[in-house]
């Protein structure tokens, strides 16, 4: 049976913990121990190497009593911000910060909840099947430790990653590839108030082109936007040079290809009718994944859900997670939520009872996947 106490006591002692992108290693470090005390065998992999970071995915495999399937697990041990010096706040059963920092209950919130769930199975006896469980690094900026993952480190095939919100009923079984723009214009300068004319403005050059592209939802599997636009140097100089950094989403890949396309063209248009050079790199930063709602892993989760009392949303989301890389590297994985509100911003916040919830309906899920 899920202990909430313990379990709030291990969220408020990881959200303690400073572990911003790259520097995971003492938040690592406890959640390794956790994993050791309940009798797992644990490693971290050479990622914080490739990464340039304090450490690496700490992988942990665990046998089971069951011969049920092997299961994995996923939950990610960075914040999107810093946490210096912060300063938690428990008011009428939900945990927020005093708002100077955010919370980390992204995804600080979903590692409490597994190792509870873990716990607390392992406590009842539970039969589990061989478990596999990692715990990413650096999935805030840019999903690295899934990306640079060895799916050969682990057995399991098909799991649950313990990454989302709210509802507690959502189940995350899709999400679109993304294509991300970096768009160098460069211009000519001159002085902007005696020879204008002899200048190439880069700004101009970006602005026309973002005026002339679709962007937001363009339809209801696709998105784009213009995040980042830096350049010039001063106000009486023509911007010689303009950054721009852009993006687009879909679920269907002749679609975001498309898409790409219109906004690449764009710029190169611009840049022609002004004489500027444009040159643009493109990364596809993950691929798109659909898991079907037949799927052991969405009937696994429905019916944990419904014997709580939550009505199951299986739905796409419009954001990427280290879901998408572990199924394309062949581990057939949805989303499940652990109840954080306002995530990355510092308004963040988790009621204890919907915390509560989610390691309730991960421990059902173990049960379930155990029989």
């Amino acid at each position: 049976m899920i202990n909430s106490e313990r379990l709030t006591a291990t969220f408020l002692e990881l959200a303690r913990i400073n572990s911003p992108g790259r520097h995971e290693a003492v938040v690592a470090n406890a959640i390794e121990a956790r994993l050791k005390a309940l009798g797992f065998e644990t490693q971290r992999d050479g990622v914080g190497q490739i990464i340039g970071g304090e450490t690496g995915n700490i992988i942990a495999h665990r046998p089971g009593a069951s011969p049920a399937p092997p299961i994995f697990l996923n939950a990610h041990m960075d914040t999107v911000q810093p946490t210096p010096n912060i300063n938690i706040v428990i008011e009428d059963g939900v945990i927020r910060t005093d708002g100077t920092t955010i919370l980390g209950a992204d995804d600080k919130a979903g590692v409490a909840c597994i190792l509870e769930a873990l716990e607390s199975s392992l406590e009842d006896g539970v039969a589990l099947p061989d478990v596999d469980v990692v715990i990413t690094a650096a999935e805030e900026i840019g999903l690295l430790g899934a990306r640079y993952f060895d799916p050969a480190e682990v057995v399991a095939r098909s799991g649950w990653v313990v990454d989302g919100g709210q509802p507690l009923g959502y189940i995350g079984v899709g999400a679109p590839s993304q294509n991300t723009m970096k768009t160098n214009i460069t211009g000519k300068a001159a002085h902007a108030g005696t020879s204008p004319e002899h200048g190439i403005s880069a700004i101009r050059v970006a602005a026309e082109a973002i005026a002339n592209m679709p962007h937001g939802r363009i339809d209801p599997e696709t998105t784009a936007n213009v995040g980042v636009i830096t350049g010039g140097q001063a106000t009486n100089i023509v911007a010689p040079s303009c950054e721009v950094k852009a993006e687009a989403r879909s679920q269907n890949l002749d679609s975001l290809e498309r898409q790409t396309e219109t906004m690449l063209n764009a710029f190169r248009e611009a840049g022609e009718r002004h004489g500027a050079i444009v040159d643009i790199d493109v990364e596809r930063v993950y691929e798109a994944f659909t898991v079907p709602g037949d799927s052991r892993e969405v009937t696994i989760a429905s019916e944990s859900m419904t014997n709580l009392g939550i009505t199951p949303e299986p739905r796409r989301s419009g954001g990427g997670s280290d879901a998408n890389y572990f199924n394309a590297k062949g581990i057939r994985c949805v989303i499940l939520g652990c109840g954080y509100e306002d995530i990355h911003t510092t308004a963040e916040r988790i009621a204890i009872g919907d915390m509560t919830m989610g390691a309730r309906i991960l421990e059902g899920v173990l049960r379930i996947a155990g029989r």
